[in-house]
């Protein structure tokens, strides 16, 4: 019977004031009468308004409606024909923004919770699968290599080996994952969820090798012309922090984002026996407004900080972080200093953080961007007391890459250039997804990416 409550069913969570002093994943998972109940929540459209917000295309209503007739290993084989990665896009794809905006339910009411049914659905299966694969797989004795094991590459991998060809992933850290492992915190992903994701990957018989940094361990020339690689997917992510080229930015006790989330999340900083230390500050300021910032914040309040600030220039309506996320960030007690604009750190006589100075803005007319353009508040200085400031603004492309690769045409920012409807770069064989192309983007946008390249190789190779 459907179920016409206009509310979806709520998402059961750790309590704000426990799990603001552990790492351990905040959202629990709906129950299985909450998952079949919100699965009846669900109309079947003919039209199916869902898949078309969704960038990898899984069919949406059949999986909801096996889990309706509590077909869960079957729901989750229909997301895996499209996913690779259903337990990671079950937990940080942006549905709100993207399949759930498109369902009709949220026209008088909210949405269908698809991204909690398909966490529920990967969860099941991960708990109570053969960990047998269920692909019978023909080699067809064609080798791509792929560079980084991000959601980009390992979406890609997975498209190319069931299809049959030999996919070695080369992963310049220790452990793969990308971004999956290094930079969005245990206490949102689970880096048992992402190995246990990357093992199915590995059952269809991809190859992971870590520690192999492309451009300098090996160059794409040498793995196409020596190695015998028919193709390369660049799937390199955005690796390169950006910083505010503000007064005291070279002081102890500042951090990018992306050095102050390694330290945690790969390198488990956060244990009393690890080798990777990390600044226990008293009192934090984080620079931005997206979802790096928001991980970042949660992170140092877990690591005790007494005092948590987002510093972000324009207002709450204009927060590019995803809204569950602002919230579970106040629940803990993260403080907010909206409209407001760092122009200095400020050190001691030892060159470490003491403070950090702002001015207030205000908004003005919308930019390129279509947001309102922060303007400063002349006299408006503040200074906040903080000991530790980690910069969350954005990241950029590495340029190894780039400046190690012959013909290889790039964006002025650094991304790669592609051809948006195939994914190939300027040099033949040679394709660029996710992060690499776009800079900082979301997980399901590398994966889309990652198809798109998987589609293009698969005819490049063939019709070749």
């Amino acid at each position: 019977m459907a179920n016409m409550n206009p509310k979806r069913n709520e998402m059961p969570t750790q309590d704000p004031h426990v799990r603001n002093h552990n790492f351990l994943e905040v959202t629990l998972g709906y129950t299985e009468e909450q998952a079949i109940d919100e699965a009846n929540r669900c109309l079947h459209c003919k039209n199916k308004p869902c898949v078309t917000g969704c960038p990898v295309q899984i069919e949406i209503p059949e999986f909801i409606e096996k889990i309706k007739e509590k077909k869960y290993e079957e729901a989750y084989q229909i997301i895996a024909k499209t996913s690779s990665l259903p337990a990671v896009c079950g937990r940080v794809c942006p549905q709100e923004t993207q399949c759930e905006a498109k369902c009709i339910r949220g026209i008088k009411g909210e949405s269908v919770g698809i991204g909690r049914l398909e966490r529920f659905v990967a969860d099941y299966h991960n708990q109570n699968s053969n960990n047998e694969s269920n692909f019978a797989i023909q080699k067809n004795n064609h080798k791509v290599a792929i560079i980084g094991s991000g959601p980009s590459g390992l979406t890609c991998a997975g498209d190319l080996a069931k299809k049959g060809y030999q996919i070695t992933i080369f992963e310049a850290l220790h452990l793969a994952g990308g971004v999956l492992v290094y930079g969005i915190p245990e206490f949102r992903l689970p880096k048992k969820i992402v190995e246990k994701e990357i093992n199915e990957l590995k059952k269809l018989g991809v190859s992971i090798q870590t520690n192999v940094v492309i451009g300098k361990t090996l160059s794409i020339d040498e793995l196409m012309d020596v190695e015998g690689y028919e193709a390369v997917f660049i799937a390199s992510g955005a690796g390169l922090p950006r910083f505010m080229n503000i007064p005291g930015e070279n002081l102890n006790g500042v951090y990018s984002a992306n050095e102050f989330l390694t330290r945690i999340n790969l390198m488990k900083s956060y244990e009393l026996n690890s080798q990777t230390p990390i600044q226990k500050a008293k009192k934090v300021a984080v620079v931005g407004g997206g979802n790096v910032a928001m991980d970042a914040a949660r992170s140092a309040k877990r690591l005790g900080a007494e005092e948590v600030y987002i510093i972000y220039r324009r207002s709450l309506e204009e927060l590019p972080a995803r809204v569950e996320e602002v919230e579970h960030a106040k629940e803990e007690g993260i403080i907010f200093k909206l409209l407001a604009n760092p122009i200095k750190i400020i050190g001691n006589e030892n060159k470490f953080v003491q403070g950090i100075e702002c001015v207030e803005m205000e908004l003005g007319e919308p930019d390129a961007s279509g947001r309102r353009r922060p303007i400063e508040k002349i006299g408006s200085t503040f200074t906040l007391d903080v000991d530790c400031v980690i910069m969350a603004i954005g990241t950029s492309p590495n340029p190894l890459i780039k400046s190690t690769t012959k013909g290889l045409e790039t964006q002025k920012f650094g991304g790669i250039m592609i051809d948006e409807k195939t994914g190939a770069t300027s040099r033949p064989g040679v394709y660029a997804g996710g992060d690499a192309v776009t800079g900082a983007a979301t997980v399901i946008l590398a994966m889309g990416a990652g198809k798109l390249a998987a589609k293009s190789i698969d005819e490049y190779i063939q019709n070749k």
